[in-house]
């Protein structure tokens, strides 16, 4: 069969041939994107857009960023896969510069943010048989409701989303639902059986629901106190994107363990971890769990790279800078359908009346030259790359405002 030019389609055929020969799993705006540096994407067409959605949040260190794409080339030229059948002369690099980025004693790497979880879940539910001596299949994570944590079988289990959810039966056991921000309930929960609480800091597919303050302190201290994991899932929230490197940082708690992703493979790759202390991640044993893919030296050196990008660049102060700024502007904004602005740093909400479909505003915001894209019908998240400038922002908030005023 000769092969197919379509390097040259434009946006209405790329995105025919997409619906025609792709399942339909996503709605994506009407949009197809075929260039991008920093906040900047760019259409077949040649049209600018400001990317106000950052691949939800994994694009934080912005597109192409010249370090992270040159580690990447450099590494491609030398090694992109062996297998964890054998050492590479990068996973370790990683590891060390991921443990010392985090504060943990080990990692163990993977892909993609629903491994990481996965991952987490059987650590938690191995260090309940080894460690707190709960007999094997009888242990039980404590979940919260309209969590967004993946969307394998297991993960889906204890989901609260319908259509993450409907068809997909049956589901893993294992798992008790308690409300978002609320230690009481946490503490309702718990039973002998309970060896962990798996939770976001702060939900961002629920619409950055951000919780009371205190609420993590008091997770720390319930956990604690019951001998129960306290892992955070920060993959959406993590790497500078809150205005603190981790969200739990705000408060200034360390959980057990550590669920990451996203923003960690830069923009360019898959890649993700869980970190834990020694005391819990020895629980692993060879043979036990792994991934063909993890820890392949391609992806560490882009991790290491990611990772150097947000600290040199200070991506964690100017994410809580500029996103005082933006939630500030929005606040100001003059629309009566707007019920509510919340978040923190980078990762923020408009929140409009109960009904309002968000999406009309979406594709309005597109042809103005800004993507973002609604939850639950009625919510906007505003999540920008952090290397956005004060003055992008400032041209991103006129765009809002535009639009905003005239719903």
């Amino acid at each position: 069969m000769p092969q197919k030019n379509l390097s040259a389609l434009g946006s209405e055929a790329v995105i025919e041939l997409s619906e025609r020969r792709g399942a339909h799993n996503y709605h994506p705006l009407p949009v197809v994107l075929s260039e991008g540096k920093g906040i900047w994407l760019t259409d077949p067409e040649g049209r600018r857009y400001m990317d106000f959605l950052s691949a939800y949040s994994a694009v934080n260190q912005g597109h192409g960023h010249p370090r992270i794409i040159e580690a990447l080339k450099s590494q491609a030229d030398r090694l992109t896969l062996t297998s964890r059948a054998f050492y590479n002369d990068r996973m370790g690099e990683f590891l060390d510069r991921l443990c010392d980025y985090t504060g943990f004693d080990m990692a163990l790497p993977m892909n993609t943010g629903a491994e990481a979880v996965e991952t987490a879940l059987k650590m938690a539910r191995l260090w309940a048989i080894k460690v707190k001596g709960i007999p094997d299949g009888d242990a039980e994570i404590i979940c919260c409701e309209e969590n967004f944590h993946g969307r394998t079988i297991t993960i889906i289990s204890f989901s609260t989303d319908p259509d993450a959810t409907t068809g997909f039966g049956p589901y893993t056991p294992g798992f008790r639902l308690i409300p978002f921000d609320d230690t009481e309930a946490l503490e309702d929960a718990i039973t002998d059986r309970t060896c962990a609480f798996l939770f976001e800091p702060i939900q961002g597919e629920a619409g950055v629901n951000v919780p009371a303050e205190g609420y993590l302190r008091g997770v720390r201290k319930i956990c604690d106190r019951n001998q129960i994991l306290m892992i955070a899932d920060e993959i959406q929230t993590g790497f500078c994107r809150t205005g603190r490197k981790f969200a739990v940082d705000h408060e200034d708690v360390r959980p057990d363990a550590m669920c990451l992703g996203k923003a960690l493979g830069g923009g360019v790759l898959p890649v993700s971890a869980v970190v834990a202390d020694k005391s819990v991640m020895e629980v692993f044993t060879p043979g036990v769990h792994g991934s063909t893919f993890g820890g392949n030296p391609l992806a560490a050196a882009v991790g290491m790279a990611a990772l150097d990008v947000l600290d040199d660049e200070n991506l964690a102060a100017r994410s809580q800078e500029l996103g005082e700024v933006l939630r500030r502007e929005l606040e100001k904004i003059e629309c009566s359908k707007i019920v509510q602005i919340r978040g923190k740093g980078l990762l923020n909400a408009v929140v409009f009346e109960d009904g309002f479909q968000a999406w009309d505003v979406c594709v309005a915001l597109k042809d103005r030259g800004l993507l973002a894209k609604q939850t639950h019908g009625n919510i906007i998240r505003f999540a920008p790359p952090l290397v956005i400038s004060r003055d992008e922002l400032d041209q991103a908030i006129g765009i809002i405002r535009g639009v905003f005023e005239s719903c």
